[in-house]
């Protein structure tokens, strides 16, 4: 057994939803001291566990409201868990919701460093790491440029070149493989790619199960907040195709899953025809082949 990198124990994430809206904080602080104030307990982890050996490449598979997202923030430290602890070894670099703690007034430069110091990395290691970090970003004299004028995109591939930029020991993916146009897709799979070879521990979220089946090794499935399965990639990959398989309504999937399963179930179809016809192909022949022997012997007669 290798030396674990990551180790979660009994995890649970409650938050309290508010049943009434309360505009000022006046008007909160009075329901709360009137205990008029009334929430709904929402559980997105329940009693969690599982352990991360150094160098696993782990692929957190669930449909919508899984909890996938919760999990990654809980082992990044963006939320404390109400229950529970996280044990980590090294640096951790969360690639969650790139770009999200960007200040939309600075320029792009401006944010390199706010967006760095956020990460917890330092003004010299930002310095040290600056031209790198827009030549990577392609932004060009855009760097310069408020970030409330970035598009989308250009707004994740500033937040992955800074997030990359670091050579950590936990990386922690959600869905960052597809920021950007296709370009620039590969050009940051490529670069994940190449933390994978240094030996980095990966976390990572994503419905494309052919994406997951490639780059990982290890896989688990989330269910309501719940763990179900956990192991090797292929074992728990079948066990999603599964799920995704028996799922009547597709449009409670999210796009990537949905397009991947039509694709599976029209493969299958034309697997299933083709074999069909081979099998009506076989029986003619076979047919045929009887009835040419029954001709010969009773001209033999």
């Amino acid at each position: 057994m290798g030396k674990k990198a990551l180790e979660l124990d009994h995890i649970s994430m409650r938050f309290n939803l508010s049943k009434e809206k309360t505009d000022t904080l006046k008007d909160y602080v009075i329901k709360i001291v009137r205990r008029q104030l009334k929430f709904n307990e929402f559980w997105a982890l329940k009693d969690v566990s599982f352990s991360v050996e150094k160098g696993d490449r782990v692929g957190i598979l669930g449909l919508n409201g899984a909890g996938k997202s919760t999990l990654l923030k809980v082992i990044a430290g963006v939320f404390k868990p109400t229950e529970g602890t996280v044990k980590k070894v090294g640096k951790v670099a969360p690639l969650i919701e790139l770009g999200a703690g960007f200040e939309n007034e600075y320029t792009g430069a401006e944010n390199i460093f706010l967006n760095g110091a956020l990460l917890g990395y330092s003004k010299e290691f930002i310095q040290e790491k600056y031209n790198e970090i827009i030549e990577f970003s392609e932004l060009g004299e855009f760097i310069d440029v408020p970030v409330k004028n970035y598009s989308s995109g250009m707004r994740a591939r500033l937040g992955f070149s800074i997030a990359t930029t670091v050579s950590p020991e936990i990386l922690i993916l959600d869905e960052v493989l597809s920021v950007g146009d296709a370009k620039f897709r590969k050009k940051s799979e490529k670069k994940i790619m190449d933390m994978f070879d240094q030996g980095v521990t990966v976390l990572f979220v994503s419905h494309s199960l052919e994406q997951v089946r490639r780059l990982c090794n290890k896989a688990m499935i989330l269910d309501h907040g719940k763990l179900i399965s956990y192991g090797d990639i292929d074992e728990i990959a079948d066990q999603y195709e599964a799920i995704l398989d028996d799922c009547s309504d597709l449009s409670k999937l999210p796009a990537t899953a949905r397009k991947e399963l039509e694709k599976r179930r029209k493969e299958k179809k034309e697997a299933e025809k083709k074999e069909t016809e081979k099998k009506e192909t076989e029986k003619k022949e076979a047919e045929k082949t009887a009835t040419g022997q029954d001709a010969s012997q009773g001209g033999t007669k």
